[in-house]
């Protein structure tokens, strides 16, 4: 799926972590000014479009990291 057919929240996300790098649910939350609920629903289309990564965040091990899979440039050759 092209990111251009995701919901509108999960664009806005995958923008974010393309320009901003890694960042929790919480740090997303913020800068998105989204919903934590359509945050969590945009990860989830993500991550199961292959679009993002999920890592282990060593400082708290309650959270986990988010970030984008493609670079801006791989997405635009594709």
């Amino acid at each position: 799926m092209h990111p251009e057919l995701l919901p509108p929240s999960s664009q806005k996300v995958l923008h974010l972590l393309e320009q901003g790098g890694s960042m929790t649910h919480k740090d997303i939350v913020k800068e998105s000014c989204l919903a934590p609920r359509t945050v969590r629903y945009a990860l989830k289309r993500l991550k199961d479009q292959g679009l993002i990564l999920e890592k282990f965040n060593f400082r708290d091990a309650r959270q986990i990291i988010y970030e984008c899979r493609v670079s801006e440039p791989q997405r635009a050759t594709a």
